[in-house]
């Protein structure tokens, strides 16, 4: 890294003003290094050197320094819970619906259906997929289900807090099923805490959706 560091330091001290979705990863650093002065740093090296320069230039700047910490999931404890779009020809018509998607986080074990309406739409589709993701797995989770702050489930927001008003029919619902909900930080900050589900999501579009299912009736679009 030695003839590099001066650019890459530079690099990432420009990235303290660039919008957090276009800064510097290891690996757009490494493939600049290597398109812009030929050189092949193996991806370790960079990202290491990346590390400790970030935490460098972070505290020089006075910028907060955002710490995480390796989640180990337990088996049986913990889900994922996210809504997507998907299109389906419903009778000859490109028709928008919506995939509910369940993941556990130990097995990576996932239930999806489709509804004609969304989480933030329609409360009933999203009680429905739950309904029907704790049927198939023939259990609820032990530990925490997690989710964006989805409109059927939560009312309004508690800004830099965990708290959230919940909408009553929901806080009936996961009483009922007695399952514990964690609500992510809204925006950026939340995203990685349910990324796995979210990926789930674009797997299911890429290997069960692809082409676009055609279909006669709204029976034959709520699949699993």
């Amino acid at each position: 890294m030695e003839p590099y560091k001066k650019t890459v330091d530079a690099w990432l001290r420009t990235d303290l003003e660039a919008p957090r979705e276009q800064r510097h990863t290891v690996r757009r650093i490494t493939a600049r290094i290597e398109e812009e002065f030929g050189g092949a740093i193996p991806y370790p090296t960079v990202r290491d050197f990346v590390a400790a320069t970030r935490k460098e230039i972070a505290a020089q700047a006075g910028a907060p320094v955002e710490a995480f910490v390796t989640r180990h999931n337990a088996l049986g404890a913990d889900a994922e819970v996210d809504f997507g779009d998907v299109y389906v020809d419903l009778a000859g018509q490109r028709t928008r619906c919506y995939l509910f998607a369940f993941r556990l986080a130990y097995s990576g074990k996932a239930v999806h259906r489709i509804s004609r309406s969304c989480g933030q739409c329609g409360q009933q589709a999203f009680f429905d997929g739950h309904v029907h993701a704790l049927t198939t797995l023939s259990g609820v989770p032990a530990g925490q289900v997690r989710y964006d702050n989805l409109t059927p489930a939560v009312k309004q927001v508690v800004f830099h807090s965990r708290s959230r008003e919940e909408n009553p029919r929901w806080t009936a619902f996961h009483a009922y099923y007695g399952f514990t909900p964690f609500y992510c930080e809204p925006g950026l900050r939340g995203a990685h805490e349910e990324g796995d589900v979210e990926g789930q999501v674009g797997y299911f579009h890429r290997n069960y959706l692809t082409p676009v299912p055609q279909v006669d009736s709204p029976d034959e679009s709520t699949a699993d």
